[in-house]
């Protein structure tokens, strides 16, 4: 076993550890009991919510996928999302993980050459990482004008995810500027994964992809602002499902204790430990016990919490194993762009 595999097993253990460990201060019989508690009208809600929370992720990545001269359908692009947000739940850091795969598949399976491959996808996790730190910042900011929490500990969490957000402004600058880094990153990758071989190898390949991004982003900018609603709507609906779940466990917290359940949700899946396991229960059962809540509430919310990423996860190693198969010719989507939109030939 390489040193890659060692840490990511230790990562294991320390995750299975630390949620064995959270959950011995729950009631588990309780705990194992609020899902049958649920009414039917309340599952159809809870999964019409969920459903939408899907959609609108989905409908932002089709949004910069049509600004970047791209058509891929929503099914093919939830199929792939969900398809990476499986692979990345079972790796180091539940938010990131899957993309080399979805990169393969945008190229192998739907026909785009890996620079707009790169681009698509690279827009999209830019778009999403960056707003979700934005939103914790402004979550945090919230919370500071409140006794909920000592100043000095959230001004510390502010510091890490301020530098946290400078360094992806970094990156992304340093990209546009200097392509040739992105040109050595992935040299090895482009002669295995393009349907056409020759397609975006070498530094013409990503100066292209660079000069398409500079494009749409000078061009597409309705498509990209709509994209950045988008993601802010998604959080709205992410609060709206908790504040629901919550008010299946016969709870109604104010809007500073919803804030803490879900900061403190958000930044446990920012610690590089599989599906987040352990550390978003340890940090439900923190902020419960923190706001003075019922444990056995607690146990409710990571009962039905976990009971929803199951079923995400179940549907995500379906779409697996479908891209397991060689492409069909009904599969594969090669985007045409529009007349002077970014990639087509009147640029």
């Amino acid at each position: 076993m390489n040193i890659r595999g060692i840490i990511h097993l230790l990562l294991w253990l320390l995750a299975l550890a630390l949620a064995i460990w959270t959950l011995r201060q729950l009631p588990l019989d309780e705990m194992l009991s609020w899902p049958g508690r649920l009414t039917a009208s309340q599952w159809t809600l809870w999964i019409l919510l969920n459903a939408a929370v899907l959609f609108i992720a989905v409908q932002r990545w089709q949004l910069l996928t049509r600004a970047l001269g791209a058509s891929l359908s929503l099914y093919q692009l939830f199929r792939l999302r969900q398809s990476g947000s499986t692979i990345s739940f079972i790796t180091p850091g539940p938010q990131f993980g899957g993309e080399p795969l979805q990169l393969y598949w945008l190229s192998r399976y739907f026909g785009l050459p890996l620079p707009k491959a790169v681009a698509a996808l690279g827009l999209d996790r830019f778009l999403e990482t960056g707003t979700n730190i934005s939103v914790l910042l402004a979550g945090i900011l919230m919370l500071l004008g409140t006794a909920i929490m000592p100043t000095e500990a959230w001004l510390q969490v502010m510091a890490i995810l301020i530098a946290l957000l400078a360094a992806l402004l970094l990156s992304a600058a340093l990209i546009l500027r200097h392509p040739e880094f992105l040109a050595r990153l992935f040299s090895r990758l482009v002669p295995r994964w393009t349907v056409d071989s020759s397609a975006g190898r070498g530094l013409e390949g990503w100066t292209t992809m660079v000069n398409l991004l500079k494009d749409t982003l000078a061009r597409r900018r309705p498509e990209l602002w709509s994209a950045l609603v988008l993601a802010l709507v998604g959080w709205v609906a992410l609060l709206g499902e908790l504040v629901l779940v919550l008010g299946f466990l016969g709870l109604t917290p104010t809007v500073s204790e919803v804030i803490l359940i879900m900061v403190g949700m958000r930044l446990a899946m920012l610690l590089p430990i599989p599906g987040g396991i352990g550390t978003i229960e340890a940090s439900v059962l923190w902020s419960f016990e923190f706001l003075g809540l019922p444990l056995s509430t607690a146990a409710g919310l990571i009962a039905l919490m976990r009971l929803r990423d199951t079923l995400l996860l179940s549907l995500g190693f379906g779409f697996l194993a479908g891209f397991r198969n060689p492409p069909s010719a009904d599969k594969v989507s090669i985007a045409e762009p529009e007349p002077g939109a970014p990639g087509s030939d009147a640029d």
